[in-house]
C-alpha cells in the first residue's frame, strides 16, 4: 500500500488530535472497573453530603425568617406560622 504525502499529513494530524485528547489515558481509566466503582461511590457520597448540608442551611434560614414573621405578628398568617414553628421546635 502506497501512502502519499497528503495521506501522511492527514494521519499525522489525526495522531496529534488523538494525543491531545489523551485517548489512551481515558481508555485506561474507563477499563478499570474497580476505580470507576470507587470514584462513583465517592462522587455519590459527596453529592449526598452537599444536598444534605444545603437543605439544612436553607431550612434553618427559612425557620429564622418564619420566626421573625411571627415576632412581627403579621395578621392572618401569624397564628399559622406560630403553629408551624411550634411543631418544628417540638420535633427537635
Amino acid at each position: 500500500m502506497d501512502v502519499t504525502g497528503r495521506d501522511r499529513e492527514r494521519i499525522d494530524r489525526l495522531m496529534g488530535a488523538l494525543e491531545r485528547m489523551r485517548l489512551e489515558e481515558y481508555l485506561d481509566h474507563v477499563s478499570n472497573r474497580r476505580r470507576m466503582i470507587a470514584e462513583n461511590i465517592l462522587y455519590g457520597a459527596c453529592r449526598g453530603l452537599g444536598f444534605t448540608l444545603g437543605f439544612s442551611v436553607l431550612g434553618a434560614l427559612l425557620a429564622v425568617l418564619l420566626r421573625g414573621l411571627v415576632v412581627d405578628n403579621i395578621p392572618l398568617i401569624g397564628g399559622f406560622l406560630a403553629e408551624v414553628i411550634h411543631a418544628i421546635e417540638a420535633r427537635m
